[in-house]
């Protein structure tokens, strides 16, 4: 068991999440005053803040990590990430792609420094990953840019998938099980849109129709949230409108030209894998014939971008597969590519363990190549965020051919710019300036229950409200 006492400090959150890049399970001790892992070595530490100094040696003496005071001292939590990191990667004799950065956002350091040298150097960073937080920033806040502070990015969330991916927990409900619950769904999500909608006295500069998978009704049901959405939002002639579509067994051509009629050009085809056999196995229930039929009609009906979204470290295929999809995806041109790496999601039915051992390097090595095959075909990073308990350390990045990002992505993952959220689970934000770039967000959680939101919208609604004081 890897055991680490802390002394001078608590920073507990930050070591637990440096072991986790390591190892699986951290556990938080504070009434005894340290952080234990069962699934690592049998080694003690002892993380100390004493004199000016921090450091990180092992009961048996093998490793001493003295840091010394630097010209411009980081905070003492950073310091102890750093030093504990450094210790860490001497008993699993492995360096992490982003070193001791942990956080959900690489890009907010990225911008402190503003050189790839610094993140490399100060927080342990690969070059690679460096170059690419650094030039990722750049891009969003050109993109801020665009998204003025005073105008209002609106979110519409419908939880619900055709079937649960073997991989994810995201969704609150799969509608095998949950059929008689769509329409009571759009019941509350009208109830919520109308109590709260006209109340909005900002310009929606960006809506993002998310999931799940909004595109889960039948067409008559998926015209009626067409409709409860424009009619009780005031959506602008160059309101951004994206609508992520997902999942190609739920797309019709019905649904396709209902969005084209409301103006809506930009959706989301994602196949996390263009290899069918993978597919089925992860219960997806389409396949890559059924991406490339329905990516074809969205062309055809006149869809001017396109996001496309792949999955690296899929248990059921190797590396080199990752690669094939993605040489496939860039030939099929789609505006906007994602790559997510897989991680663990709380109740999905893949294992922590399972994640942690799924080829780490092989998968590294597929990333670092499908991002020289994007940027070869003409698309740039402009987004990313990373997640705990992805097992390779690795991040996902959305990358776009200049000129089509989504600027609600940006929005959105940034924590730069206001977002209202609608429907069980979303999350609002408001986001207060403070000096340089760096923002103090307050949070407005809804209820995630589908049930309890069902029951509660009105009073969501009127929670949101008083949040952003548009009662």
């Amino acid at each position: 068991m890897l055991e680490i006492i802390l002394k001078g400090h608590d920073n507990y959150y930050g070591i637990a999440d440096v072991v986790r890049s390591f190892y699986i399970h951290p556990v938080e001790d504070k009434d005894h005053g340290r952080v234990f892992c069962e699934d690592a070595p049998d080694v003690r530490l002892i993380s100390s803040i004493a004199d000016g100094r921090t450091l990180c040696y092992s009961s048996d003496g093998k490793i001493d990590i003295v840091l010394e005071p630097v010209t411009e001292p980081f905070a003492p939590g950073r310091e102890v990430k750093r030093s504990v990191y450094l210790a860490l990667s001497q008993i699993a004799d492995r360096k992490m792609p982003w070193g001791c950065l942990t956080g959900i956002r690489p890009t907010l350091v990225a911008g402190e420094e503003d050189d790839w040298n610094a993140l490399a150097s100060k927080y342990f960073v690969r070059e690679d990953k460096a170059r690419l937080a650094v030039e990722t920033y750049h891009r969003e806040q050109e993109i801020l840019d665009m998204i003025p502070k005073e105008d209002l990015n609106v979110y519409v969330g419908i939880p619900f998938c055709p079937s649960r991916c073997e991989y994810c927990s995201f969704v609150s409900s799969d509608i095998s099980h949950h059929m008689g619950r769509l329409g009571s769904y759009l019941d509350a999500l009208e109830e919520e849109l109308k109590t709260a909608g006209p109340a909005i006295d900002r310009k929606i500069r960006t809506l993002y129709l998310g999931g799940g998978t909004p595109t889960v009704f039948c067409d008559d049901d998926h015209d009626r949230l067409m409709d409860i959405i424009f009619s009780n939002l005031d959506i602008c002639p160059d309101t951004e409108i994206t609508v992520e579509a997902g999942r190609p067994d739920t797309i019709t051509e019905h649904k396709l030209m209902a969005m084209k009629e409301r103006g809506i050009r930009r959706i989301c085809i994602n196949p996390q894998t263009m290899n069918s056999a993978t597919l089925m196995r992860l219960n997806r229930r389409h396949s890559a014939e059924d991406t490339r039929r329905v990516y074809q009609m969205a062309r055809d009906i006149g869809f001017d971008v396109i996001n496309m979204d792949l999955i690296a470290g899929l248990k059921y295929e190797s590396a080199g597969e990752l690669i094939n999809s993605l040489e496939e995806l860039t030939g099929m041109g789609p505006e906007n590519i994602t790559i997510h790496t897989l991680y663990k999601k709380r109740r999905a039915s893949i294992s922590v363990g399972e994640v942690m051992s799924l080829g780490t390097d092989d998968v590294d090595e597929a990333v670092s190549r499908g991002y020289e095959i994007l940027k070869n075909a003409g698309y740039r990073p402009y987004y990313m965020y990373r997640q705990k308990d992805t097992g390779h350390g690795l991040e996902n990045t959305g990358f776009a051919r200049p000129g089509t990002e989504c600027l609600y992505n940006v929005a959105m993952m940034t924590d730069a710019r206001d977002v209202l959220s609608f429907g069980a689970g979303g999350m609002s934000k408001r986001v207060f300036e403070q000096t340089g770039h760096k923002y103090r967000v307050e949070r407005c959680p809804c209820i995630k229950d589908v049930i309890g939101y069902i029951g509660k919208s009105r009073e969501m609604a009127e929670r949101k409200m008083r949040f952003f004081g548009i009662m």
